[in-house]
């Protein structure tokens, strides 16, 4: 057999042309019936005369004529091969020619063609078919696992957007949400956006697998089946060599006479060395590689992002529970990878020992055996590339967070008595493994839970100290689903106490100026200077351990104390009756607005929706007023705001308002600050953190959860002005906060 110093490998070179290379092998073992099949006609024709001989070899020889580029370099090459054939096709030829020159009769020689060369053929040929079709089969197989790989990536990337849209829901809910309903509404979305973290954390994981998986594929899973087809045409090749040897050799044995024509023959033949069709496919069908780009992160429509990871407090809870499965995973995974690799390469030698003759097995069925070692192994292996790419990508990104963690021991369990969530404070409904429970102390949590739990496991624990821990993680859990985190706008409880200060903008203004005026005998209830600093600058209390982890918000800092007694405590009743009478005269000043009367009578159309206006007749007159300015006859008046000139509230230094403006001259008697009109802009709102009483009658009393509108935010002086029921008063600007 002739020597090739080339060495052609389909899986280093083809990487992608299953389908070409399976079409060449395809062809060549189709090819195996032509031969059957010619030796089968020749045996009929070697019994009749020279004349049909030599008519035979000249069908042939045209059936070899018209395939002659695809049995050398395949149905469709990159590059036309002109005139060549591959060494196949060149023994072949001249066979053909030995045959015709050779003509003569062949009666016996005609039976041992039938029986020694066309009917093994025909067999091999079935063998070697079936082979074709395992690898056709295999490829299939890694054809859809590929593509549930990718199928999974755009479930994960479906449930991404799912999630940002769910966050966007949750947001729209928290801005149209009302008084008591928004902090739940604003802990929900707290909580999405955890949700979503997550998600997005699994997103960018699964990515990064699917692309080391389509590394596999490519690189790794096609080149060995290619390989392998490789394998199968060469060792068809050579099988074919060895049935041509032996025809030439009946036919040297049957015609000594022919001795010099059959010697030739029989020595063009061993110089068909299988790996020169191979090189001659590959020289005439090397291509670019069409292997598609790496898959890349692909931002929500509803939610922009980057593909950055997520590294807050909450996400690297589940990234470190992530990581510390991941590496255990890879671990494991990695030992029985290298086992199954080993039972494959084992196999891989029997039959490379049945190729070679030294063992009598099946060559199909160790094949066949062959691919459902390699699927198993691909399966275990892909698992180990998926826990080494989490772990890999997770440590990247945020360290080696399982350094000094403490995991829960959990196992699945069914809780046959109710139980809720540890994490969440959830009822954990299922009727089997819908949850975990710690081994060691006995934290308990959802199955969605398990890789929320802060890795934070005390250890072992007596039945006492569960039930401790129990009551003390449910009621953090519950503190924790009912409550919103407070975000203060100027500082945590360590912050100084809010107290008014004598500044430049203070004393400038109305308040100010008033503080150096006797009104009502309020100059004597203002405390000098020194002894308003001594109290501004008393501590503030801060709550105890317990209060903070029960209500897990931070406690606002006290205002400063005032001079002045606390005010009667006013309240504004509403009514439904649809008639009324102007309390204030107001001009008005814009579309649909008209100008009424003091004491003028009114017929409400449209009651107040909570903008402070309604729409009203007066006379014959309908349009908006402002509904502090109107008295409904069904409800007592409501009491008429004091004038800033006759107050209670001592003359400030600490106050820029003007709503607590002071004079000495009585005041001409004006309707209250009017809430700006639906449509003219968008009105800000501000909800109450904490609880404040007022001190004086400028300022609002506040209940937490009470809902504002924000007139103006904190100018300096730690104080800001909101309105409600049409009236504008002050609040300490760091007991709210805008929504």
């Amino acid at each position: 057999m002739a020597e090739v110093d080339v060495n052609p490998q389909f899986g280093a070179e083809l990487k992608d042309a299953f389908k070409p290379v399976n079409t060449w092998v395809s062809n060549g073992i189709g090819w195996l019936d032509d031969i059957q099949q010619f030796y089968r006609e020749r045996s009929v024709i070697e019994r009749e005369y020279a004349s049909k001989l030599s008519a035979l070899c000249k069908k042939y020889s045209d059936r070899k004529a018209k395939k002659i580029s695809s049995l050398s370099v395949g149905d469709t090459p990159t590059m036309t091969p002109g005139s060549l054939e591959s060494a196949s096709l060149t023994t072949w030829s001249t066979q053909l020619n030995a045959v015709e020159a050779h003509a003569a009769v062949r009666d016996k020689f005609g039976l041992d063609l039938v029986s020694h060369i066309a009917e093994p053929i025909r067999q091999i040929s079935v063998k070697y078919e079936e082979l074709r079709k395992s690898h056709v089969e295999y490829h299939a197989k890694l054809d859809k696992e590929r593509e549930a790989s990718l199928g999974e990536l755009k479930k994960v990337k479906g449930k991404y957007d799912g999630v940002c849209q769910e966050v966007e829901n949750r947001r729209k809910k928290t801005e149209s949400s009302f008084d008591y309903n928004k902090t739940k509404a604003q802990a929900a979305y707290q909580q999405q956006l955890l949700e979503m973290n997550n998600v997005k954390n699994t997103y960018v994981i699964s990515i990064n697998v699917a692309n080391k998986l389509k590394d596999q594929y490519y690189h790794e899973y096609v080149p060995e089946i290619l390989d392998s087809l490789e394998d199968l045409n060469e060792t068809r090749v050579s099988k074919l060599n060895s049935f041509w040897s032996l025809a030439a050799q009946l036919e040297k044995t049957s015609f000594t006479q022919s001795t010099e024509h059959i010697t030739h023959l029989a020595n063009e033949i061993p110089r068909n060395n299988p790996k020169l069709d191979s090189l001659m496919f590959l020289q005439h069908n090397i291509s670019q590689s069409q292997e598609p780009p790496n898959l890349a992160f692909e931002p929500s429509p509803v939610w922009h992002d980057d593909d950055s990871m997520v590294t807050d407090d909450a996400a690297k809870v589940f990234l470190r529970n992530l990581l510390t499965k991941s590496k255990s995973q890879a671990r494991e995974l990695k030992l029985e990878s290298d086992k199954q690799r080993r039972e494959v390469e084992n196999a891989k030698r029997v039959r490379e020992s049945v190729r070679q003759g030294k063992d009598k097995r099946d060559e199909v069925e160790v094949v066949r055996a062959i691919f459902v070692l390699q699927e198993k192994f691909h399966d275990t292996d892909r698992k180990r590339l998926t826990a080494e790419v989490e772990t890999s990508t997770v440590m990247s990104a945020v360290g080696d967070l399982s350094l000094g963690a403490k995991s829960h021991n959990f196992r699945s369990q069914t809780f046959k008595i109710p139980t809720n969530c540890d994490l969440c404070g959830d009822r954990i409904w299922g009727l089997s493994a819908k949850g975990f429970d710690c081994r060691d102390c006995g934290y308990t949590c959802h199955s969605k839970c398990e890789m929320k739990v802060p890795a934070e496991c005390p250890g072992e624990q007596t039945k006492e100290e569960k039930k401790k821990l129990k009551a003390e993680r449910q009621e953090q859990a519950q503190s924790a689903s009912t409550v919103a985190e407070p975000a203060p706008s100027n500082g945590d409880t360590d912050s100084p106490a809010l107290g008014r200060r004598d500044t430049m903008n203070s004393l400038s203004s109305g308040y100010a100026a008033s503080a150096h005026r006797s009104v009502a005998g309020s100059a004597a209830s203002i405390k000098p200077p020194v002894e308003e600093a001594s109290e501004s600058a008393t501590p503030t209390p801060k709550p105890s351990a317990s209060a903070a982890s029960k209500r897990h918000r931070i406690l606002a800092p006290p205002p400063s104390q005032y001079t002045s007694a606390p005010p009667v405590s006013e309240s504004i009743s509403k009514s439904c009756d649809p008639k009324g009478k102007m309390l204030y005269a107001y001009q008005a000043n814009g579309d649909g607005e008209i100008t009424v009367e003091e004491g003028q009578g009114i017929t409400v159309l449209d009651p107040d929706d909570g903008s402070g206006w309604m729409r009203v007749r007066a006379g014959s007159q309908e349009g908006l007023v402002p509904a502090a300015y109107a008295e409904i006859a069904s409800a007592p008046s409501p009491i008429q705001p004091s004038s800033p000139g006759l107050t209670d509230r001592p003359g400030s230094t600490y106050s820029n308002s003007s709503a607590s403006q002071a004079g000495s001259v009585a005041p001409k008697k004006v309707g209250p600050a009017v809430a700006p009109r639906r449509g003219a802009k968008k009105l800000k709102y501000a909800e109450a953190l904490y609880d404040y009483e007022a001190r004086t009658d400028a300022e609002w009393s506040m209940s937490e959860g009470d809902r504002f509108v924000l007139v103006t935010r904190d100018s300096g002086d730690g104080w800001a002005e909101v309105e409600k029921g049409g009236q504008v008063k002050s609040v300490p600007a760091n007991y709210i906060q805008e929504v």
